[in-house]
């Protein structure tokens, strides 16, 4: 499978690591790579992700790295990173921009 990262994932992913980068840029660096590589996993494992208990009924799925969630979802043999985003937080329906 492929991975895709949709431009609002990318943007996402570059402000989390803007914040950190702040305080300690070596972290933001560190934080950044387990994201990605976390995301290179569903590549061999799509479906290791629970679905999104804010959204039931959707394709939605995620996976945690740190406190982070990663919110994707498999279209044929692409899996689509849609967004990341701290994990204290509820995905709002209309977070994730539609193509």
């Amino acid at each position: 499978m492929n991975i895709v990262w949709t431009e609002q994932a990318f943007q996402r992913l570059v402000a989390i690591e803007d914040h950190v980068a702040a305080d300690d840029p070596r972290a933001a660096v560190l934080l950044v790579d387990k994201i990605v590589a976390r995301t290179q996993t569903l590549a061999r494992f799509p479906s290791m992700g629970r679905r999104i208990p804010e959204i039931p009924g959707s394709a939605l799925r995620e996976v945690v790295e740190g406190s982070y969630r990663i919110v994707y979802r498999v279209v044929a043999d692409t899996v689509e990173v849609l967004t990341v985003f701290e994990g204290h937080r509820l995905l709002r329906p209309g977070e994730i921009e539609r193509k």
